[in-house]
C-alpha cells in the first residue's frame, strides 16, 4: 500500500488545529478528510469522498452505533418525559448533602455500570445531572467523572464489551494459551485505566483542584448556570410540574438494560431494545403518557443524538482517510527501531494512545496494530501481559481523550454541554493520568 510518511499527519494536525480554533468538531473533521482527499487525488474528491462516506455509512460497526446510540436517546427521553429520572434523582438527593458526594456518587455509579461504556455514558449523565446542577456543578465536570468512568472502568472488567473484543483480538492473533486468560492477565497492567480512575474522586473531594478551563467552567456553574451557553437540552429535559412516578418505573428499566445486555453475550443493542419494551409496557399500562405522547417523545430522544451520531460519522470518514495516507504504519514503522524490551510497553503506549486519539479508532485501530506489536514482543522478550496493558490503555486513552470519539461524545451529550467544552476541560486530567501511566510503564519495564 502507497504511504505518505510524515505528510499522513497532515489532516490530523489540521482537524486539531482547526477544532482548537474554532471549537467546531463535525466541521474540523471534514475539513481534516478534504485536505486528506486533495492529498491522495485532488482531481477525484467528490468521488472518494461520496465512496469513503458510504463505506462508512455501510459499516456494520457505525450502523451498530446508529442504533445504539439513537435507541439510547428514545429510552433515555422516555424515562425523563415519565420523571422515572427525577424519581431516581429525588431518591438519591435525600442521601446526597454536598458537591463532593455528588460527585462520589456519580464516580461509584460509573464502578458499578461497567458493562459497556456507551451504557455508562448515557446512564449515568442522564440520571444525575439535576443532581449535581443542585449544588453548582458545571456540566463539563460531570461529563469528565463520566467520561472516565467509561472506557478505563470497562476495560479493567473481564465481561465488559472492551473484554470480549480485545480478547477476541488476542485469540486471533495465535497468542500462547487463552485470549481471555491473557486479557486477565494484563488488567493489572493496565496503568492508564488505574490512574485515570483513582484520579477522580480526589477531583471530587478537591485534593485535585480545578485545572485550566476547567476552572472557567466551575466558576460559571457556582454562578448559577450549570450548561454552557449555546447547549441544547430540551429533548432530555425533565417537566418538573408532573407527580412523580413509582421509582421502578427508572429501576426496572435499567436493571432490565443491564441484565440483557450481559444475557445476550455483551450486546448492548439487544439490551437496549428489550429495555425499550418493557419501558413502553410500563408506560402504557400505566397510562404515564398518551400513545402519541409515548412515541413522539421515542422520536424525539432518537433526533437528540442527530449531533454526536453525525461527529462519529465524520470521525470514522477521518480514520478511511488516514489510512488511505497509511499514518498507521508510518507511526508504527517510525518507532519500531526504539522498542527494546524495557522501553517496548511504554513505547507502545505512547504511539498507540497518539494514533487512538489521533484516528478516533479505539477498536479497528488495534486489529492492525496488534499483529505488529505482539510478534515484536515476542522477538524482544518482552513480558507479553505488560506489552497487552499496555495496548489496551492506549486503548482507554484514545476514547478518553479523543473530542471526537464516542465515548467523549456521548459522555457530553448526556451532561448537557458540546463534546469539544468537554474534551477541552478534561484535558489536563487525561494528561496528568496518561504522565503517570508512562512513568509506570518505563518502571516496571525495566525491573
Amino acid at each position: 500500500m502507497e504511504t505518505y510518511g510524515a505528510w499522513s499527519l497532515i489532516p490530523t494536525l489540521v482537524v486539531l488545529g482547526m477544532a482548537i480554533l474554532t471549537r467546531r468538531t463535525i466541521e474540523s473533521l471534514l475539513t481534516g478528510c478534504l485536505v486528506g482527499l486533495l492529498m491522495t487525488d485532488p482531481t477525484h474528491v467528490v468521488s472518494r469522498g461520496s465512496d469513503i462516506l458510504l463505506d462508512v455509512l455501510g459499516n456494520d460497526t457505525v450502523t451498530w452505533i446508529i442504533l445504539v446510540c439513537g435507541l439510547f436517546g428514545s429510552l433515555i427521553a422516555l424515562l425523563v418525559k415519565t420523571g422515572g429520572v427525577l424519581s431516581f434523582g429525588d431518591t438519591v438527593t435525600r442521601r446526597i448533602h454536598s458537591r463532593s458526594q455528588s460527585l462520589l456518587t456519580t464516580w461509584f455509579l460509573g464502578l458499578i455500570i461497567f458493562v459497556d461504556d456507551y451504557l455508562n455514558a448515557l446512564t449515568i449523565s442522564a440520571s444525575m445531572k439535576k443532581i449535581t446542577d443542585r449544588f453548582g456543578i458545571s456540566r463539563e465536570k460531570l461529563a469528565y467523572i463520566v467520561d472516565s468512568t467509561a472506557a478505563p472502568i470497562c476495560i479493567l472488567v473481564p465481561f465488559s464489551t472492551w473484554a470480549v473484543f480485545f480478547a477476541g483480538l488476542l485469540e486471533e492473533n495465535n497468542v500462547t494459551g487463552n485470549g481471555m486468560s491473557l486479557y486477565i492477565e494484563a488488567i493489572p497492567f493496565m496503568f492508564y485505566a488505574w490512574v485515570a480512575a483513582a484520579i477522580v474522586p480526589l477531583v471530587a473531594m478537591g485534593w485535585v483542584p480545578n485545572l485550566g478551563p476547567m476552572k472557567a467552567a466551575e466558576a460559571r456553574a457556582v454562578a448559577g448556570q450549570p450548561m454552557p451557553d449555546g447547549v441544547d437540552d430540551n429533548a432530555l429535559e425533565v417537566d418538573e410540574s408532573k407527580p412523580r412516578p413509582h421509582l421502578l418505573n427508572f429501576l426496572v428499566p435499567i436493571a432490565t438494560l443491564i441484565f440483557f445486555t450481559w444475557y445476550f453475550d455483551i450486546d448492548i443493542l439487544r439490551g437496549v431494545i428489550v429495555a425499550l419494551a418493557v419501558t413502553l409496557t410500563l408506560i402504557l399500562s400505566q397510562r404515564l403518557l398518551s400513545f402519541h405522547d409515548t412515541f413522539d417523545t421515542a422520536l424525539e430522544g432518537f433526533k437528540a443524538m442527530i449531533m454526536p451520531l453525525g461527529t462519529l460519522v465524520a470521525g470514522f470518514a477521518l480514520k478511511e482517510v488516514n489510512d488511505v495516507l497509511g499514518l498507521t504504519d508510518f507511526v508504527i514503522g517510525t518507532v519500531q527501531p526504539l522498542m527494546t524490551a524495557g522501553l517496548l510497553p511504554a513505547v507502545v503506549f505512547i504511539t498507540m494512545a497518539f494514533l487512538a486519539f489521533a484516528t478516533g479508532s479505539f477498536w479497528g485501530l488495534f486489529a492492525v496494530a496488534m499483529p505488529i506489536v505482539l510478534p515484536l514482543a515476542e522477538s524482544v522478550q518482552a513480558d507479553m501481559p505488560l506489552v497487552v496493558g499496555a495496548l489496551i490503555s492506549a486503548s482507554a486513552f484514545g476514547s478518553h481523550a479523543c473530542f471526537y470519539g464516542d465515548s467523549t461524545v456521548l459522555s457530553a451529550q448526556g451532561s448537557g454541554c458540546s463534546p469539544m467544552a468537554h474534551a477541552l476541560t478534561q484535558l489536563p486530567y487525561v494528561l496528568i493520568a496518561a504522565a503517570i501511566a508512562t512513568a509506570v510503564f518505563l518502571t516496571v519495564g525495566y525491573l
